[in-house]
């Protein structure tokens, strides 16, 4: 899809609580103006103030060749993306609430590079590519650059904005705006949030341009309007309004004009209080640039500033878009006097690339004061969102370099490649994306694998093998969809997850790592039921031949079961025993305080103490008879 950029040089600046000019409350704080590759904040003529560069994922900065040539600081700097940074680059813009946003970026080439070769790029706002940008510019649109805006749905807490090279060409971005607006705005109810309203045409009826940027007139979305002057047929667009020959013929006033500023679209009381009207009879006729292939939302502004009609009935007319007669005006009817009245239609099923609007006289003359016309472009289809998360903290795990674009949506948009080494497919009912592969062999990565792997429940086949990965496999790793596991030469340590034993595996290669412990016996049905397995090289694996036995007590790298129970059975005979030896010591302190031997001692020593006076009085009587009664041998012989 090519989305069509007609105006080359259409300035817009967003409100910020800072300008001179008082206004009504507005409910939506939230905006961000960020300043593309500048260091510092700026503030601007208009008191606005503009951030410093920032959420970019990559990139490099610059300065336009000729800075003197553009008015405001935030024109003048840049930031581009070289392929070295891989083919897709994003702002991405954290911390959102779910809603509705305004979005204008300022792209600017001015030959910055030296090269005089404006670059071809796309960019994509949630996934969907909204812009093209193709070489070459016209000459006008690369010395000045061009603001684009749309209004885009956010629901997943953040705002990404990619860059998408085209062959080597590094895509390039001035300045980037955000601001929160009514979820209501432009008819969102019947609309809905599948679509993104890029604009094609924001025209003021019979004054210049202005809006914030240009005056001190304030569009709380901060819009700013055009001349419509050159989207009229057959008119010199130099050409001034007061000179304009075609019959047209500009309105103005400066009475206060009702209904504006209100909620949901908060329409600028500026742009009511300018319109253009011819007489004669004359169509009032516009014609405005678009794509075929796209439906488009067309808005309606008028006002009733001539104070000659003082009654319905007195300016009707027709308005017809593309030939078809859509319905008759009386604002006069609607509103009456001074007062702002809008509608809109949706054009659809458009085959030309012009948009033909008239307003038809059918009593007075046609009036018009501000037109507006949005693409509708569908959303494109996005990866779900636990998967994204799951990728990024993949990219961060396995430390992918810059060169690989790993940045915003994983799979989307899906008329790009998905992230290089990814392939994404469908959900079964064709609502959103999911990433089925992953082939990051050789690739010089020196991370490791992260627990939220187990988040890609619709992989199929994971390669990373060939580089530098290191730490323990994960348990999630063992999705029931893995049918293809390459993680061989790398080195990985610690045991297989019993996770691995999905039956769904026809190829595991884990050879020339560093992993240790029983390999599950289920995982060897791999090679049983015709699939191919290579766990050599792995040193500290064990389990069934070739490799070999396990240690009755390891397993898988830890205790097996006949081991805890071993060392539990061991803890409990140490612990009884430590009671044991615990409970004779307290027995034995309790001793040493009574200072006397226990009862029985006390018995067995006084037995033993009757016992050696008994065998001393024997002794001694023994002898005396002996001295007594005994002959000498002398005395005999």
């Amino acid at each position: 899809m090519s989305l069509f950029l007609f105006f080359s040089f259409f300035v817009v600046i967003i409100y910020t609580a800072s300008s001179t000019t008082p206004l009504p409350p507005y409910p939506y704080g939230i905006g961000y103006h960020i300043d593309c590759g500048s260091p510092t904040n700026t503030t601007d003529p208009f008191n606005k103030i503009w951030l410093s560069d920032r959420f970019f994922t990559g990139g490099s900065t610059s300065v336009v060749s000729e800075p003197l040539y553009f008015h405001h600081l935030h024109e003048k700097t840049l930031r581009f993306f070289p392929i070295s940074f891989g083919k897709k680059n994003c702002y991405v813009i954290p911390s959102l609430p779910t809603g509705r946003f305004y979005i204008r970026t300022f792209t600017v080439y001015d030959n910055y590079d030296g090269k005089s070769h404006a670059p071809a790029f796309d960019v994509s706002v949630e996934g969907t590519v909204v812009f093209s940008w193709r070489s070459p510019w016209a000459e006008r649109l690369t010395r000045d650059g061009a603001y684009s805006d749309l209004f885009v749905h956010v629901k997943d807490g953040e705002a990404d904005i990619c860059f998408y090279s085209i062959a080597t060409d590094p895509p390039v971005i001035g300045s980037l705006e955000l601001v929160q607006v009514d979820p209501l705005s432009y008819d969102s109810a019947t609309v809905g949030d599948k679509f993104i309203l890029v604009n094609y045409g924001r025209l003021s009826c019979g004054s210049g341009q202005w809006g914030p940027g240009f005056s001190n007139d304030t569009d709380h979305f901060g819009r700013s309007w055009q001349s419509d002057l050159k989207f009229r047929p057959n008119t010199n667009s130099l050409r001034t309004i007061s000179k304009d020959s075609s019959g047209v013929r500009p309105l103005g006033t400066k009475n206060t004009i009702s209904g504006t500023d209100q909620k949901p679209n908060y329409f600028p009381m500026k742009l009511y209080q300018s319109a253009v009207t011819i007489g004669g009879g004359q169509a009032l006729e516009y014609e405005l640039p678009v794509d075929a292939k796209l439906d488009y939302l067309v808005w309606f502004h008028f006002a009733e500033i001539d104070s000659t009609v003082k009654k319905a009935g007195q300016r009707v007319f027709d308005v017809v878009i593309n030939g078809k007669n859509l319905t008759r005006i009386d604002i006069y009817k609607q509103v009456g006097s001074f007062a702002a009245f809008s509608w809109h239609y949706t054009v659809k099923n458009l085959s030309t690339s012009y948009l033909t609007v008239k307003l038809v006289a059918a009593a007075g003359a046609p009036l018009l004061s501000g037109l507006e016309n949005y693409a509708l472009v569908p959303n494109d289809l996005s990866t779900v969102s636990e998967q994204v998360v799951a990728m990024r903290a993949l990219k961060d795990s396995l430390r992918v370099p810059d060169r690989m674009g790993w940045n915003g949506d994983p799979c989307a948009p899906t008329n790009w490649d998905a992230w290089e080494g990814v392939t994404c497919h469908m959900n079964e009912n064709r609502t959103a994306l999911l990433i089925t592969q992953i082939d990051l062999a050789s690739q010089g990565l020196k991370g490791y694998i992260g627990d939220q792997i187990g988040l890609l429940s619709n992989l199929v086949s994971l390669n990373l093998s060939s580089n530098s990965l290191s730490g323990t496999l994960p348990s999630g790793l063992g999705q029931k969809s893995l049918v293809r596991l390459d993680l061989s030469n790398n080195q990985f340590s610690g045991p297989i997850p019993d996770s691995l034993t999905s039956s769904k595996l026809q190829l595991v290669l884990l050879n020339d790592n560093l992993l240790e412990g029983r390999v599950p016996e289920e995982l060897y049905s791999v090679g049983v039921h015709g699939g191919a397995i290579d766990l050599a090289g792995n040193n500290g694996l064990c389990g069934i031949p070739p490799l070999p036995a396990c240690h009755i007590f390891w397993e898988s790298g830890r205790l097996s079961t006949p081991g805890k129970i071993a060392i539990g059975l061991s803890c409990l005979v140490f612990f009884c025993v430590l009671l044991l030896v615990v409970y004779i010591c307290i027995r034995r302190r309790r001793n040493d305080y009574d200072f006397g031997l226990p009862h029985e001692l006390i018995s067995l020593s006084a037995k033993r103490n009757r016992y050696q006076r008994q065998k001393s009085l024997m002794l001694l009587e023994m002898e005396s008879q002996h001295a007594k009664g005994l002959p000498s041998s002398l005395t005999s012989a």
